[in-house]
């Protein structure tokens, strides 16, 4: 599993997948999301802008990412 540091209270569904290069830009992040192919802490999110808090683990194509803050 892949951490992804952030530096905010949160980070939008959208641009974690994209900061943990899990898509390329973020019209693919929207695809992705709204064909809920995407789970938020186990089940299926199609909010591109869901917020993502440390703690919660992002899901896609196999890969699992989990969000940390940096204070």
């Amino acid at each position: 599993m892949e951490t992804i540091q952030i530096r905010d209270e949160f980070i939008k569904l959208g641009q974690l997948l994209k900061l943990a290069n899990l898509v390329e830009s973020g019209a693919m992040a929207k695809e992705v999301i709204e064909e809920g192919l995407v789970k938020y802490n186990g089940e299926v999110e199609t909010r591109r802008g869901k917020k993502v808090y440390p703690a919660d683990v992002v899901e896609f194509n196999g890969e699992s990412v989990t969000v940390t803050n940096d204070n």
